[in-house]
């Protein structure tokens, strides 16, 4: 099964995208776990709060097929761990060493890296709407770091998708 992950800055279309790629591949569309957690969370969340975050997110990746009913040939994934280092990184000033580990043991076959060319709305959740370009140029240079092939995505409505599925397309 090909592992396909959507990963970009807030608002940037993630997970639309990942909506409308599951629909069209006719395929699991795996919901960002982190974003459920953190909403659900009646305190702000803790390094532990990530942690888990972070095992939940590669215990879903490296088991997806137990958690889908029909066979499937790629599963989309709205955020893996590259977001979650740059979130320890950045709130907290560290990473936990299992995660650069299974960054490089666990690579998906794509990243999708979405530009963040799409306005910015508050959620409640969101909190680095001013620093999008600057975590824009993180993610693409962890990915170079790891040896992950990207594609960027960008454009509005249906160009936007069609660029995200040309990429997908290519990797057969």
């Amino acid at each position: 099964m090909k592992r396909i992950v959507i990963t970009g800055p807030e608002a940037s279309g993630k997970t639309t995208l990942t909506e409308k790629l599951a629909a069209h591949y006719r395929c699991p569309g795996i919901t960002e776990y982190a974003r459920d957690y953190v909403y659900r969370l009646k305190r702000p969340y803790t390094f532990e709060d990530v942690e888990t975050i972070a095992r939940r997110q590669l215990f879903v990746f490296r088991n997806i097929e137990r958690y889908i009913h029909e066979r499937a040939s790629i599963a989309i994934f709205d955020t893996f761990l590259i977001i979650t280092k740059l979130w320890f990184e950045e709130v907290y000033f560290c990473c936990p060493q299992w995660i650069d580990r299974a960054l490089w043991e666990n690579k998906p076959d794509i990243v999708l890296l979405c530009k963040p060319d799409l306005p910015w709305i508050d959620d409640g959740v969101r909190e680095n709407g001013h620093r999008r370009e600057y975590f824009f140029d993180r993610y693409r240079k962890e990915l170079e770091y790891y040896g992950i092939r990207y594609s960027i995505i960008e454009g509005q409505g249906s160009d936007r998708i069609f660029n995200a599925q040309k990429a997908i397309d290519q990797l057969n």
